[in-house]
């Protein structure tokens, strides 16, 4: 167990008294969250929370032992600071505009509390890039969608699973389902552009295809103005400003989903900025 994580995790959801919320926001999962409360209440003897209709609410002893929390965690931060040398160096990070937005703030924020003294250094460019640039040795780590095979240079950290789905302007008329006459945006390469291909392979359509693009975003753009119907992480899709202005386009059976995940050379996981970075985020993980 990892006392301090699970510290951690209490705090915040004794500030937001949300499963749902905390799971989201730390990256775990409901139940590993379920876990850590039913660890600590073991551990205080006592009931911290009450489940109840109305939703969650600290008990008596759950407030005593919010306070009790944050004062251990305090205390161990100021004790770390004088008693670990600190790291310093800089780290490069490869990630999609998407990435960046959606998932590097909350990924990378227990890390930079923990060593203030790394500079982040963050490139930033089309997703299907992510694996390729770390595999080349440009970057030290990406974010990115993971492929089915990872080649033995490379060691991946699974983080978030997210739908892939067709999109199209949200105009009429919009189209009810991908058929050989639609037309589609694809990306030039990349998970995203397999998936696709294979998901119309099965279905034994050709549909015409009107443009290629490099980026997701670039590709949301397109769909946006009634170029042809799009595929895209929904990930992209709800963080994208162009969101209210297209809609999904149903697709049965659904596409394969994008996994995506930290992603380092396996003998940088040596190298003390990598293996920083890699082991505060899978303490955050479990």
């Amino acid at each position: 167990m990892d006392s301090h994580r699970d510290l951690r995790l209490y705090l915040h959801l004794g500030q937001t008294l949300n499963f749902g919320r905390t799971s989201a926001d730390c990256h775990v999962s409901p139940a590993t969250l379920t876990r850590v409360v039913q660890r600590l209440e073991v551990l205080a003897g006592e009931r911290l929370l009450d489940r109840g209709p109305r939703g969650v609410a600290l008990t008596a002893a759950g407030r005593r032992f919010q306070q009790y929390a944050a004062d251990a965690l305090r205390l161990w931060d100021e004790y770390r600071q004088h008693t670990e040398p600190a790291l310093t160096g800089r780290l490069t990070l490869f990630a999609s505009v998407t990435a960046c937005q959606a998932l590097l703030p909350d990924l990378l924020a227990p890390f930079r509390t923990a060593y203030p003294g790394v500079e982040l250094e963050l490139h930033t460019g089309a997703a299907a890039e992510a694996v390729a640039r770390v595999d080349e040795g440009s970057v030290d780590v990406a974010v990115a969608a993971l492929p089915d095979r990872i080649p033995a240079s490379l060691v991946t950290r699974p983080l978030t699973e997210t739908p892939l789905v067709f999109v199209a302007a949200d105009r009429p008329p919009v189209p009810r389902r991908i058929t050989a006459g639609t037309p589609l945006v694809l990306p030039r390469n990349g998970l995203a552009r397999v998936a696709a291909d294979r998901w119309l392979r099965r279905r034994g359509l050709a549909p015409t295809t009107v443009s290629h693009v490099d980026s997701h975003e670039a590709l949301l753009a397109l769909v946006a103005l009634g170029c042809g119907v799009g595929v895209v992480p929904r990930l992209v899709l709800d963080t994208s400003v162009l969101a209210d202005r297209l809609t999904e386009v149903p697709a049965r059976p659904a596409l394969d989903p994008f996994r995506i995940g930290l992603c380092a050379g396996r003998g940088t996981l040596r190298t003390p900025l990598v293996a920083a970075l890699w082991s505060t985020v899978t303490a955050g993980r479990r």
